[in-house]
């Protein structure tokens, strides 16, 4: 079956490495499991008429055996790698209404997991998926009008498209779009896998010799469209601060490039029926007070005190900035305040964590580990959520913060800056921005907020504005339909 000949007949089909709630390790993992949902869920007066087909691929992984229940197979299908022939599989499941394709093949074996430690072995199996996927669509005789791939695992599938599609009736008229989740992570390592697949190496001369084999680098290069996660985001990586030296190339692809936010999935973050102590809404949001008290008991912090509860759920890694955040408040000249966090990561910021907790003991507790129920009753019952980040390409912890009243704090950058709106108005701010990923311009953010926290009706203000919001993944839905028909139409 060829690709759709008509705009008011769209297929697309998403590629990515993880997708909840098969797989799940990052954030990349909550986009693929609810935007092809959301594109699905729109009605036809918000797709103009347009009959939309969304599918979703990812590998098979180990884990995903568990889960899979009685998988339909589908087909075999064969990738070559050099005088070597790779025989996989391609199963069918469904979730919801979306078709799902597990694509399988020598290089996932049992027990691996989803990222390993080892680059050169990802890079093998994400050059295989990418090519597999193709291969598998071709076997079972659906060719997309737009594939949507996802960072550097699935970028190749970019590359192999533009340079195969002119000579191929089946793909001929299929558009690539590559959604940059995050620009450093760009695939170092799957250099030998790229080379062994027969994907030569790049020859424009805009690309740095380095990345000439790289598979995020060669996604960029040949998708006929980018989408960062931000709009904030896509302009900051046509920066030297933010392009990992491909800030020049990137300028040259900026016609071809935009940023579009990443969305909630309001069924699953709802503070009035999540299971809380106690549920609250807009309507009942001084409910929520109940949350912060329930949650410093939990913690052996003292209730009594109305003083401002800072909290943080982040990975622990330099890019979040959390050695800011703990050198920001030792130094606030408001002693006045308590701490949560809960994350891990990098060994010393955990370290550092526990200290800052043995010189507060009062004041800070550091939970040291992953719990997702924990993190929703932190959000429920904190104040203020710290998002100090030195880059942060899209951010979901502060759009969950604000649809459960807790007010965040944050760098202005990338998504940070598109969903957060600071502003002398209390009757339209939503948050509170620094520039500078420095300390004292945290700590000049951090007395701003302490401030406001002292005016009940401006820091309730500030809760409501914060909770009106509409971070649905159905905006960015329609964001990306409209890019999509946009490729389709300029196909002819």
């Amino acid at each position: 079956m060829p690709p759709s000949s008509s705009t008011k007949k769209l297929r697309v089909l998403f590629i990515a490495s993880e997708a909840d709630p098969w797989v799940k390790v990052g954030g990349l993992g909550d986009v693929t499991g609810s935007l092809p949902r959301a594109l699905r869920a729109l009605t036809p007066e918000e797709t103009g008429g347009v009959q939309l087909d969304v599918r979703l691929a990812i590998p098979y992984h180990s884990m995903i055996r568990q889960k899979a229940k009685n998988p339909k197979l589908l087909s075999r299908l064969t990738v070559r790698r050099g005088s070597e022939t790779l025989t996989g599989q391609v199963f069918l499941i469904e979730n919801a209404g979306l078709p799902v394709y597990l694509v399988d093949g020598p290089p996932f074996r049992e027990g691996d997991p989803v990222y390993g430690s080892d680059p050169h072995l990802d890079g093998e199996r994400y050059t295989y998926f990418s090519l597999a996927v193709l291969e598998a669509m071709r076997q079972i005789g659906w060719a997309p009008d737009v594939v949507h791939a996802n960072d550097w695992h699935t970028a190749l599938s970019c590359y192999w498209l533009n340079l195969n599609r002119a000579g191929d009736d089946f793909f001929r008229r299929t558009r690539a779009l590559l959604a940059v989740h995050n620009l450093p992570f760009m695939g170092a390592g799957a250099e030998e896998a790229t080379a062994a697949y027969g994907l030569p190496a790049a020859s424009d001369p805009r690309l740095p010799d380095w990345a000439r084999r790289m598979p995020l680098p060669l996604g960029l290069l040949s998708a006929d469209h980018i989408v960062a996660v931000s709009p904030t985001y896509a302009r900051e990586i046509l920066t030297p601060e933010f392009g990992c030296t491909l800030e020049t190339f990137l300028k040259t692809r900026e016609a071809n490039l935009s940023g579009i936010l990443n969305g909630l999935d309001l069924d699953l973050w709802n503070p009035a029926t999540d299971a809380l102590v106690s549920p609250f809404s807009l309507e009942t949001l001084s409910a929520r007070q109940a949350n912060k008290q329930a949650l410093l008991k939990e913690f052996a912090l003292d209730p009594a005190q109305n003083w401002p509860l800072y909290i943080i759920i982040s990975r622990m890694d330099q890019q979040k900035g959390i050695d800011l955040a703990l050198q920001a408040l030792r130094e606030l000249p408001d002693p006045h305040w308590q701490l949560i966090l809960l994350g891990t990561g990098d060994e010393i910021l955990e370290e550092n964590a526990r200290q800052m907790e043995k010189a507060y003991p009062d004041q800070v507790r550091a939970a040291v580990r992953f719990d997702a129920r924990l993190a929703r009753r932190m959000y429920a019952g904190g104040d203020v959520i710290l998002m100090p980040s030195r880059y942060e390409p899209c951010g979901m912890a502060q759009m969950i913060a604000m649809r459960y009243g807790c007010v965040p704090l944050a760098r202005a950058t990338g998504g940070l800056k598109d969903t957060i709106l600071d502003s002398p108005d209390p009757a339209t701010a939503t948050g509170f921005l620094f520039e500078q990923a420095s300390v004292p311009a945290l700590t000049a953010a951090l007395q701003r907020a302490q401030k406001a926290f002292a005016d009940p009706v401006h820091w309730q203000a500030l809760q409501r504005n914060g909770m009106s919001l509409d971070f649905s993944w159905n905006r960015s839905a329609r964001e990306y339909l409209a890019l999509y028909q946009k490729l389709v139409e300029s196909r002819s």
